[in-house]
């Protein structure tokens, strides 16, 4: 029995050796893992195996045994915890250096936004507008029926509907507006003339998209309302706002049209900047580019509101922003304003 108890504690004195031996080259974590494994592994570990004889030894010799194994493991296990630590720290600093940066470079540049060339738009011609004594409201782009099509003088079964291809949230009641005019009324619903108002916003409508439609677009609606106003103060007002936008050289066109909430109604042309009036893609080969409708306030509109329209009278004009921006910075597309093409916002 002497002889099996020395004969033990020589083998766990040189599996004491050997694995502080094999301890030290270890340079990553996965191998110190494999390490701990093979000698202190609760299953098949070494040292466990050499345990597993202690139930065969003598009440005598079980504790110098016993004694022996736990100075051993006591020994690993602290040999492991050093190196646990000494390479957690090496591999600490290997990631510092590889996330070392030179405080010293010159920061990146971060390149500036600039306003989208719709918003510029609309901040310009409202700019313009403001100086002419109009305020700037803002309008819902989900809207009623009642507010969008009938107090406007377009009737459930008015043929001026198919004009519009809407875009119905509730069929019948409840849409995305076609049109910022529907703020016509609820201005003049809560005040009370003189009105003169611009309502800038995004609408919707079912269109065949091409190089000047698209299904959503933006409208500058404008208002006034007075006890003496006429067609031709339309006119100066619609003719000082174009030479303001686009400069004196740019011609303005007038075109008898129709609208239900208009009577007298005119279609207003710009002359197009891309080919100077002599015809091009963007302008249909006409040499003119529409940008708005306008007209003098309907009676029928006026009463819908509670406005004696033997007393008060008023015009009203949409313009579509995509055109004005079209024409301002002679761009022949308009789907590249929405598209938010860097390389195509960058140019303007």
């Amino acid at each position: 029995m002497v002889d099996q108890l020395e004969q033990l504690l020589t083998q766990l004195e040189t599996l004491r050796t050997h694995a502080v031996e094999e301890l030290s080259p270890i340079n990553t974590s996965a191998e110190l893992d494999e390490w701990d494994t093979r000698y202190l592994g609760r299953n098949r570990g070494e040292l466990k195996n050499l345990s597993s004889v202690m139930p065969k030894l003598s009440k005598e010799d079980r504790p110098v045994v016993g004694q022996k194994i736990n100075a051993v493991k006591a020994v690993l296990e602290r040999q492991l915890k050093e190196k646990r630590e000494e390479l957690k720290a090496r591999e600490l600093m290997l990631a510092l250096e590889r996330e070392r940066i030179d405080v010293t470079l010159p920061g990146r540049t971060i390149p500036a936004g600039r306003v989208h060339p719709i918003s510029r738009a609309i901040a310009e011609v409202s700019n313009i507008f403001l100086k002419m004594g109009f305020s700037v409201l803002q309008g819902y782009e989900v809207e009623d029926d009642y507010h969008n099509f009938q107090a406007l003088n377009i009737p459930v079964d008015h043929p001026a509907r198919d004009m519009q291809d809407t875009f119905w949230v509730e069929p019948g009641q409840i849409l995305l507006r076609t049109q910022t005019s529907p703020m016509q009324i609820r201005t003049m619903e809560q005040s009370q003339p003189p009105v003169r108002v611009i309502v800038p916003g995004k609408v919707y409508r079912n269109e065949d998209i091409d190089a000047t439609h698209e299904a959503v677009f933006h409208q500058i609606e404008g208002l006034l309302i007075d006890e003496h106003c006429t067609m031709a103060d339309l006119k100066g007002c619609l003719e000082r706002f174009a030479h303001e936008m686009f400069g004196p050289d740019r011609r303005l066109r007038f075109r008898s049209s129709y609208f239900p909430f208009t009577e007298p109604s005119a279609e207003v042309d710009i002359s197009c900047g891309l080919c100077n009036g002599k015809g091009c893609r963007s302008c249909k080969y006409s040499g003119w580019l529409e940008v708005l409708g306008s007209g003098m306030v309907h009676p029928k509109v006026l009463r819908k509101v509670g406005y004696d329209p033997e007393k008060y009278r008023g015009f009203a004009f949409g313009i579509g922003v995509e055109r004005i921006a079209m024409l301002k910075y002679d761009v022949g597309e308009i789907r590249l304003f929405s598209g938010n093409d860097l390389r195509f916002l960058r140019q303007l």
